[in-house]
């Protein structure tokens, strides 16, 4: 099965694969084609620009930079995007808090933060998980206790995702330590965090950067009219989100332009540059993850196009689990077609093709996106309950 596409959505797609190549700098899209992970400077430039041409959160409600596209269309954005290894607009912006303050948040609070939010003049962190509190995320244990006009907030969040760029943080916090349900005493805060009291410690991960952190809250002091919604009212907002982040979570076109590149390096990966598409084995991986690849787009087509007002369809837990676990597969693919040259360091490195030098760290990073977003085996448990009825 192939998707048809109309001439409308044709010329669309044209229209998107002509402004991502020529609008946006050769030096910012290169760093995605070497196959490495675009530094700070280059996500900021790159979403600026978006947003100059109302491309950067085509999913907001249109008096916010939104557009009135299809599905498809949002789907063609993002393929387009991310064929041309353009940096996509940072998640926590785009596609987490954004979408929060766009439908929960007060006035304002949707004019004081969407509009720096969609261009990245606020660079957002995201303060759910805690030590204690990962994927059963209903533990968690930072209190904010209500003095007067403001919150103080005492405790930690953890694996805060380039937590050491951020302006601000958008913290689940307790406010109700004595509700019926965990869930019930739950607010989400929108916290400075040049605020005193906060504190970044990064976390050195497997393949030896530096992505995470810890974040601690040393009675910090953060205005009431920074939370979002109603008090309480926390555990909502955060499912509604981690919606948005389970289909984000599923990059079909960047697992498709990996794919694609793998098929590339496998021509001339073979002993003294012969080609490894002639191996029978290597050709019968490639054709599975293909027709993996090609049932995910679809899901995720289905997935969009089904939501009920802007809210994420429960298959949005199919697609983060299984986007996943293909984009680890590929990434798996790509090391195995390094061979030796996958183990590239230093000096070494210069003398390598840059995706083989490149192949070993990005395996080792992409272990995480089965746990971000929800534990994979938490979306086991949501796909039986929400889908299967078990």
């Amino acid at each position: 099965m192939r998707l048809h596409l109309s001439d409308q959505d044709a010329a669309f797609r044209a229209q998107m694969r002509e402004f991502f190549t020529t609008q946006v700098p050769q030096e910012i899209r290169v760093a995605g084609v070497e196959g490495a992970e675009a530094p700070h400077d280059h996500i900021v430039a790159a979403q600026r620009i978006l947003n100059a041409a109302g491309l950067a959160v085509p999913s907001w409600p249109a008096e916010w930079g939104g557009r009135d596209w299809t599905p498809l269309q949002k789907h063609i954005w993002l393929e387009e995007l991310r064929f041309a290894h353009v940096p996509q607009p940072l998640s926590f912006n785009a596609s987490m808090i954004g979408p929060v303050i766009a439908a929960f948040g007060s006035q304002e609070l949707k004019e004081r933060f969407l509009p720096a939010t969609a261009n990245l003049d606020i660079w957002w962190s995201q303060g759910f998980s805690e030590p204690d509190a990962g994927s059963d995320l209903a533990s968690l244990r930072t209190t904010a206790v209500r003095d007067g006009d403001d919150y103080i907030v005492t405790g930690q969040k953890t694996w805060t995702t380039l937590g050491q760029y951020g302006d601000w943080i958008f913290t689940l916090v307790r406010t109700d330590p004595h509700a019926p349900k965990r869930q019930m005493g739950i607010s989400m805060l929108l916290i400075d965090m040049t605020s005193p009291g906060v504190t970044v410690r990064p976390i050195e991960l497997i393949d030896g950067s530096v992505e995470v952190n810890e974040v601690w809250f040393d009675e910090v002091r953060v205005p009431a009219n920074n939370l979002v919604g109603e008090e309480g009212q926390g555990w909502t907002y955060a499912k509604f989100l981690l919606g948005n982040e389970r289909v984000g979570v599923a990059p079909v076109a960047s697992i498709k332009r990996a794919l694609a590149d793998a098929k590339e390096h496998a021509a001339t990966a073979g002993p003294g540059g012969t080609s490894l598409l002639e191996d029978p084995l290597i050709v019968a991986r490639i054709a599975d993850l293909e027709n993996r690849l090609l049932a995910l787009e679809l899901t995720a087509l289905r997935v969009v196009a089904n939501s009920d007002r802007g809210k994420p369809h429960p298959a949005s837990s199919v697609l983060k689990l299984t986007g996943t676990e293909t984009q680890q597969a590929v990434t798996e693919l790509i090391v195995d077609l390094a061979g030796p040259a996958a183990l590239s360091r230093g000096s070494e490195a210069g003398v390598l093709p840059q995706w083989a030098a490149h192949a070993s760290p990005r395996y080792l990073n992409m272990r995480k996106a089965s746990i971000y977003g929800g534990s994979n085996e938490i979306q086991r448990t949501i796909i039986a309950g929400t889908i299967l009825g078990l």
